[in-house]
């Protein structure tokens, strides 16, 4: 009788352990998802129509599916390369705002790429990979994306690139996620928004 108790009792502890195992494989569960995910989890819920349960599901299995991507590095070749190509592509903004953002676009695909994420043209596998790893971010990468394939007005797609150069930021600088680098990302060395003197042009005012 005490060796079935026994057994019972560490069939049991093997059950609890399973089921707390499942729980981190799926992010630590809804609060945890919800820290780890920020405003993508909102957007999640959102997407499901209220319906919480189905929202943490679905980011679970991001996790599961992207948790373990390691990121790769870029030789600093690599990195000035884009970091050049990014500058160029504002710069052409002033006079083509849709061929910039669709340069953009790809360009930030590329990067994302070269950082170990999934191919560009799989783009729902590769921004589902990216929110895993920069969910404060990824919501300007899927902003600019629909900009590059619709016909927005000029403010919209100046937006969508500035919103999307911090998750460009993040993968160009190698620098972990973090939310409170988003204001200070989108400003120049002298606390100057870069944008401010493109969107004067875009209006056809004089600096």
């Amino acid at each position: 009788m005490f060796t079935v108790m026994i057994i019972a009792v560490i069939v049991i502890a093997l059950a609890a352990l399973l089921y707390l195992g499942r729980g981190r494989v799926r992010g630590g569960g809804g609060h945890g998802l919800k820290r780890r995910f920020g405003p993508e989890y909102d957007r999640a819920v959102a997407d499901h129509d209220g319906d919480t349960k189905a929202a943490e599901r679905e980011l679970g299995e991001r996790v599961k599916e992207h948790g373990s991507l390691t990121e790769l590095p870029l030789s600093p070749e690599v990195r000035e390369h884009y970091v050049t190509q990014w500058a160029s592509v504002q710069e052409q903004f002033v006079e083509s705002p849709q061929k910039a953002v669709t340069e953009a676009d790809a360009l930030l695909a590329r990067l994302a790429g070269d950082r170990g994420f999934p191919d560009g043209e799989q783009f729902d596998e590769q921004i589902a990979a990216l929110s895993v790893h920069h969910a404060h971010y990824v919501q300007g990468y899927r902003g600019m994306h629909a900009a590059a394939r619709d016909q927005s007005g000029t403010e919209e797609m100046r937006e969508a690139m500035v919103e999307a150069r911090s998750l460009f930021e993040a993968l160009v600088s190698e620098q972990p996620a973090d939310p409170d680098r988003r204001d200070a990302s989108s400003r120049d060395d002298q606390g100057h928004a870069p944008w401010a003197l493109t969107r004067r042009h875009a209006k056809g005012s004089s600096t």
